[in-house]
């Protein structure tokens, strides 16, 4: 009772910032926070059964320009549109999961191979410059405010949009945890051969996880795109946006429901401190910042923080 009296507390909190505090700046903040935690909540979906990836930049980019491009040249409703993003990032996730779980490729590897799948979309991108801008990516075109056309000149639109975006993929998490799926995903991770040996499909279930994290990720992406109406392959495929969705997620605790979105609320914040103090002196180095803290987190705190505060919690209780 008094932890859904919390949820309900912090819901309603959020639900009436932009009314108390209708700052701009303050809701495009909150906004990001938004979009950025529906990504990495994706990303855990798969990350929590022990596929970490490090390549879902490719599926964040496939989504944005599969319907930024039918958006620009067709007119093509981006609701429409990131649902065929989101089944071309399956597709994806579908042809080099398969690969890499029948011929065993799992752990270090497996993330070695995604991370060199998104910067090969991203190269992509780059290199049929004539339709998609290249290097230099693409502005989408402007339509006002239209909710069919996913474009608002108000930011509290987006707001509340996003919000709800996140609100759905925090239920997804919650129907893979009741599911099935999540007791074989669980027992593949602990042991693989003894997980086989009982007849569980590995194959199977680890491709549909993370073709649910694909697609899902994919519609994060034109999320992101519709929001900020401009299209970069370094902003929106690549090694770059792949590590941050990664230690987003990782440092607010991927195997739980509000980890990542704990994650990315703090980082986000403090991204926006740091740009507003240092410029941009801090984005140069925030890809080895990055890296290095990734690392760094999965060795010494691969529960993440709000993992960690949980079995904090729970040893004080036994003792």
């Amino acid at each position: 009772m008094r932890a859904a009296a919390v949820l309900i507390v912090i819901f309603a909190a959020i639900l009436s910032f932009p009314h108390f505090f209708p700052s701009p700046y303050l809701i495009h903040i909150g906004t990001l926070i938004f979009i950025f935690s529906f990504i990495t909540t994706a990303w855990s979906y798969m990350g929590r059964f022990g596929l970490v990836s490090l390549g879902h930049g490719a599926f964040l980019g496939i989504g944005a320009y599969t319907s930024g491009l039918l958006f620009n040249y067709y007119g093509l409703s981006p609701w429409i549109g990131m649902i065929l993003g989101g089944a071309v990032a399956v597709l994806f996730a579908m042809i080099i999961g398969y690969a890499c779980f029948r011929f065993g490729v799992i752990g270090d590897y497996f993330a070695l191979v995604t991370l060199a799948l998104g910067e090969v979309v991203a190269l992509t991108i780059i290199a049929f410059r004539d339709v998609t801008g290249g290097s230099l990516g693409f502005t989408l075109k402007s339509m006002g405010t239209s909710l069919l056309y996913l474009q608002s000149e108000q930011k509290i639109h987006f707001y509340y949009i996003t919000l709800g975006f996140l609100i759905l993929s925090l239920l997804v998490w919650k129907w893979i945890d009741r599911s099935k799926m999540q007791k074989a995903l669980r027992a593949i991770g602990e042991d693989e051969i003894a997980a086989s040996t009982l007849g569980v499909g590995i194959i199977r279930y680890k491709v549909i996880i993370t073709s649910i994290s694909a697609f899902t990720t994919a519609i994060g992406g034109v999320l992101y795109a519709q929001y900020i109406t401009y299209l970069n392959p370094h902003t929106l495929a690549g090694v770059p946006p792949s590590l941050e969705i990664a230690f987003k997620a990782i440092l607010g605790g991927m195997f739980s429901l509000w980890g990542p979105a704990i994650g990315t609320a703090l980082i986000v914040s403090l991204e926006e401190y740091f740009r507003v103090a240092y410029g941009s002196t801090f984005v140069g180095f925030s890809q080895i910042i990055y890296g290095l803290a990734l690392v760094l987190l999965i060795i010494f705190l691969p529960k993440g923080i709000y993992g960690s505060i949980q079995d904090f919690v729970t040893r004080r209780k036994k003792s």
